[in-house]
């Protein structure tokens, strides 16, 4: 509900300084071009009237719900009809100051199940398909790993976030069992690891751990593009499942970079990303833990810490399903579909597979195929009788276009990924990084004759973010101040400069 403000790294960009308009607090830089665009001025002080919204959800999950809670807002849930929910902000309208976290636990079987819903639209047919995994006591035994924590302390990290950090780091240490490894690496303005490289989990390294964690601080820049590179290089294999746990507000401008960085070292890893605070980049790190085969897990308050890190370490301890694959049939042969995502992350504990797919004949019946454990593991889903839902052919062109976006950072021609992007959305009028999606108001509610105005809306600042932290001490207005205070030192210094000449 709120973007953060952004580190945004690199050298200004010619001319950047003289061509600021007022719409963001940053100018364009070689690393960030677009910088003046993304960071809007933050009201830091605001009352309740500033940005107001107002939720309501309509869940149809397609099976049976254990739970549907959200941990960053009080909620009311309504329970309409088998696996169909009603779910509203429990004090009707808040302010934007966090993001809105609405978590639902399905009612889980001894062997994997699956739920389908299905749409027709404009003559072609779109799936969506939902694959959960097995019980707890079913899972296969634990495996052992390299586990590579990784923590943001930069200065937006300041405050409760990294209380949250590290404690949920502290909480990661205590879950690593015998013949594991693992390090720790914390990235501000610099990067520092703990080790040279990954260690035993024995009782002296977890002790060295928990000291170097206990004293983490927030201060400096968000350089995250080096400490993902050196998270994922790989110097030693060990054989060892490779797990790299993120934990950050992913508060950056250069995504891009990172998503580059991401395809092209990630190899046998798995990178699961952890957003901290009111107000992560959720798509950022949503986007680079599919690319990295892994998941995005949020964390909103201390009070989750312990629940929410033990159950992605029960998952990462014993993934349940791995190196999937789905072949999909029509009848007696194959289907010809367009699957997204084309790549299928592991299946964890809790976690459910969610695959889209478009075809010109609905498919029948798709076999899933994987490693169960240490064993091969096959399952056929039939695929008749799926309920029907309107929007499923937009969900999967939605996704269509993560996976050219992911092909970019991979490497794939750019004018080849803005064509296909292009016909994507147009095609389902989506909004993507090519398209934009325009209002038109039919009812005038400005004389003809009044003047028009362009101006930045302003944000508020995060539930928990310290301003003094992330802007230094300047004033609590939204207003870009941290240039403002550069041009006031430049005039101080043209200043004192014409005043040595005139004498």
């Amino acid at each position: 509900l709120v973007v953060a403000p952004r580190y945004i790294p690199g050298a200004p960009m010619p001319g950047a300084l003289h061509g600021f308009s007022a719409h963001g607090w940053a100018g364009d830089t070689d690393q960030v071009p677009d910088a003046s665009q993304i960071t809007p001025p933050v009201a830091v002080s605001a009352d309740d009237s500033l940005n107001p919204v107002t939720i309501t959800v309509d869940l149809n999950a397609g099976l049976d719900l254990a739970e549907v809670v959200s941990a960053s807002h009080r909620i009311d849930v309504v329970r309409q009809s088998h696996g169909h929910y009603r779910i509203g902000l429990a004090r009707g309208k808040v302010p934007a100051e966090r993001d809105f976290v609405l978590s639902w636990r399905p009612l889980l079987g001894q062997q994997p199940s699956a739920a389908l819903f299905t749409e027709v639209w404009e003559g072609r047919h779109y799936g969506l398909l939902m694959l959960m995994p097995p019980q707890a006591t079913a899972l296969p035994q634990r495996v052992g790993r390299e586990l590579v924590l990784v923590v943001d302390t930069s200065g937006s990290m300041h405050g409760d976030s990294i209380e949250q950090a590290r404690a949920a780091l502290l909480r990661a240490l205590q879950q690593l069992g015998p013949g594991d490894r693992f390090n720790v690496i914390q990235f501000n303005t610099d990067v520092h690891a703990l080790f040279d490289r990954a260690r035993p989990a024995d009782q002296v390294h977890l002790q060295q751990a928990k000291r170097y964690v206990t004293g983490l601080r927030a201060d400096g820049g968000t350089e995250m593009l080096p400490a993902m590179r050196l998270a994922l290089r790989d110097p030693s294999p060990s054989g060892l499942l490779r797990q790299v746990v993120f934990l950050t507000d992913g508060a950056v401008g250069n995504e891009q970079a990172l998503f580059e960085a991401v395809a092209q070292e990630i190899g046998a890893s798995r990178l699961f990303t952890v957003g901290i605070g009111s107000a992560p980049n959720a798509l950022f790190m949503t986007r680079a833990a599919q690319a990295g085969r892994g998941t995005f897990t949020y964390i909103d308050s201390g009070a989750q810490v312990q629940g929410t890190i033990d159950r992605l370490f029960r998952q990462l301890s014993a993934p349940v399903l791995t190196d999937l694959r789905l072949h999909w049939r029509r009848g007696e042969g194959d289907a010809a579909v367009q699957q997204a995502p084309v790549q299928v992350a592991d299946l964890y504990a809790g976690e459910p597979l969610i695959v889209a797919v478009a075809a010109d004949g609905a498919p029948t019946q798709v076999d899933v195929a994987g490693r169960f454990g240490t064993v091969d593991w096959q399952q056929s889903v039939t695929l008749s009788g799926g309920a029907a839902l309107g929007g499923i052919h937009a969900l999967w062109a939605r996704r269509m276009i993560d996976d050219w976006l992911a092909r970019h950072a991979s490497g794939e021609d750019g004018e080849v990924v803005r064509q296909s992007v292009l016909q994507l959305a147009l095609e389902h009028r989506l909004g993507s990084r090519y398209t934009s999606l325009v209002a038109i108001e039919h009812t005038p509610v400005r004389p003809a004759d009044a003047p028009l105005k362009s101006g930045a809306l302003p944000v508020r600042l995060p539930a928990g973010w310290s301003a003094s932290a992330v802007f230094g001490r300047l004033p609590g207005t939204a207003t870009p101040a941290p240039l403002f205070l550069m041009l006031g030192l430049a005039c101080l210094a043209l200043a004192w400069v014409l005043r040595r000449r005139w004498i």
